[in-house]
């Protein structure tokens, strides 16, 4: 699989939903978390995201505003467990935190969720978990969606990466393209490069986002070798 120029893929569709990228950074000393959401309706995007010392919550911007489920919009997107840090698109942060307290694996922890109850669209769960235990990183990416809209079926693909390359990472999904309803992300996650410190690449993300659809950005660059970390947050709503 070649690497592909971020900005060209970020900006190639006006929606591609709710997105993870995982990688190491170009020096090779940081593990490189990105997370953001975008919104098409009122209610999706009146987001921001909140930071909690290592824990990273969505809330609601205008509390009025909030309508329907709020679980699917209000949830810990990152939580950290010792040297391994957990992001995704929902509420299945807590699941995989609680499963990985237990004992159990990443995939083995998502076993009891499935793709999110927003019919017709039954959003993808996308998550992702960064370890830098022994002062190495390995990070996995997981998506569990519809079987191309039929409820009664969920799909469930994890891709673990052991042994990450300088300046890449893997890039997940919520969405293949904007539509009614929406169509889920195939495939593998999309290899892409890493450049630069948290500051060019939060901004090469948050720039090549579409303008009206994108909501929060989260970017957090952690050093494999002391577990500090350094945070970046971008909310559109101020």
């Amino acid at each position: 699989m070649s690497i592909i120029d971020l900005k060209e893929e970020l900006s190639s569709t006006t929606y591609p939903g709710r997105g993870i990228i995982a990688g190491l950074s170009e020096d090779g000393k940081y593990a490189v978390s990105a997370y953001w959401t975008m919104g098409r309706s009122a209610g999706s995007r009146n987001r921001i995201f909140v930071v909690e010392d290592e824990v990273v919550r969505t809330k609601a911007f205008d509390e009025k505003l909030i309508a329907g489920d709020p679980s699917l919009i209000i949830y810990a997107a990152v939580r950290v467990l010792g040297e391994k840090t957990i992001v995704t698109n929902g509420d299945q942060t807590d699941t995989i935190y609680d499963g990985l307290k237990q004992g159990l694996t990443f995939e083995e922890s998502l076993r009891s969720r499935k793709y999110e109850h927003d019919a017709p669209n039954y959003t993808p769960r996308i998550s992702s978990l960064l370890d830098i235990e022994s002062k190495k990183l390995a990070y996995s990416l997981s998506i569990l969606k519809s079987d191309e809209g039929n409820p009664d079926n969920c799909l469930r693909f994890t891709f673990t990466y052991d042994n990450p390359v300088p300046s890449q990472g893997h890039y997940i999904h919520t969405y293949m393209k904007d539509g009614n309803p929406l169509p889920s992300f195939s495939g593998e996650p999309v290899k892409v490069a890493i450049k630069g410190d948290i500051e060019e690449f939060s901004s090469t993300i948050w720039n090549s986002l579409n303008d009206e659809n994108k909501v929060s950005l989260f970017v957090r660059y952690i050093d494999i070798q002391n577990g500090t970390s350094v945070t970046k947050i971008i909310n559109k709503n101020k």
